[in-house]
């Protein structure tokens, strides 16, 4: 092909030749420009139909959109079932925590009932049928109370079963000499020195020599000294004018002062002092006066006997 291009200024001409390749690349370069334009056009003059209002352009904004809301509004019912199904698990976990609750709290003593008035409680039960997503934020929303005033209530049935673990340890229930069978008891009986009677004033664990002697509470040793009656002796105050006493021993392995724990070895069993064999004389004293230890230790009996039938019975509810 042969185009003249004629300047009418400079009166020249100007000869192209263009071969078949040429001729197919510029229509080709054409109608890649042409389209651009149009796509260009079509868009503007859409979007400023859209914008401005023409008439028929929102009905045809809504036919071309209508596929990416309806795939969006999929994605987000697809998300909120998720969500749902999750917040259903945890609803029952919080149910499954409240009847837990119910049965700790009577262990500790405080009233079961007040577990269930707790603020939070109710409320809709996620499963039931589709939520939206406002439904589905205070659904969340009762979900959180509930656990937050469910913490607090934990926490002081945890704050009043460790008080009265504390308790406990305080109080002289722990066998002194482990499996020791008990020798002569608390009461008046014939004194072995003197043949007349006098007043036994604990009781007797009657152990070879060298035996581990435990605290039978925890407390403080405010006496560890050499007694003419009671040989090695240590005595250990756990407060509320309670105080124990540890007579005849071989050796002492604690001194006055010393923090002891519940079950701690203190010291170990001999004949020391006014002793007819090697045994522990252990007492109990409650503001000054003597009394029967036996009552003590059956009561620690009874407490672990309770203890392992509760948590048995919480175990198989």
């Amino acid at each position: 092909m042969h185009i003249i291009i004629t300047d009418a200024w400079l009166a020249q001409s100007r000869a192209l030749h263009l071969n078949g390749w040429k001729l197919l690349g510029a229509a080709a370069l054409g109608s890649l420009m042409l389209m651009l334009g149009a796509v260009a056009a079509y868009h503007w003059v859409f979007l400023e139909g859209v914008r401005k209002g023409w008439p028929g352009f929102a009905s045809v904004a809504r036919i071309v959109t209508q596929g990416e809301l309806d795939a969006r509004s999929l994605y987000m019912r697809e998300n909120l079932d998720v969500m749902a199904r999750r917040l259903g698990e945890m609803q029952a976990r919080m149910m499954q925590i409240e009847s837990l609750g119910e049965r700790v709290a009577g262990l500790a003593g405080l009233n079961p009932a007040d577990f269930k008035t707790l603020p939070g409680a109710g409320g809709m039960l996620i499963g039931e049928r589709a939520l939206t997503v406002d439904e589905l934020g205070q659904a969340m929303d009762q979900l959180d109370v509930s656990s937050g005033s469910r913490i607090d209530w934990l926490t002081a049935v945890e704050s009043r079963l460790f008080d009265q673990k504390i308790q406990r340890s305080l109080v002289p229930t722990q066998e002194p000499v482990t499996g020791g069978r008990v020798g002569s008891p608390f009461g008046f009986r014939i004194d072995p020195f003197t043949g007349r009677s006098a007043l036994h004033t604990g009781l007797d664990f009657p152990s070879d020599v060298g035996t581990p002697i435990l605290a039978a509470a925890g407390g403080v040793v405010v006496v560890q000294e050499y007694h003419p009656a009671y040989g090695n002796m240590v005595e250990i105050d756990h407060g509320n004018n309670l105080i124990t006493r540890y007579a005849h021993t071989s050796k002492v392995h604690v001194k006055k002062g010393d923090l002891v724990k519940r079950g701690q070895r203190i010291a170990d069993v001999g004949s020391t002092g006014r002793s007819t064999g090697p045994h522990l004389h252990f007492e109990v004293w409650v503001s000054g006066v003597p009394q029967d230890p036996r009552r003590f230790l059956d009561a620690g009996e009874n407490m672990a006997a309770a203890e392992v039938s509760s948590k048995a019975s919480v175990v198989r509810r």
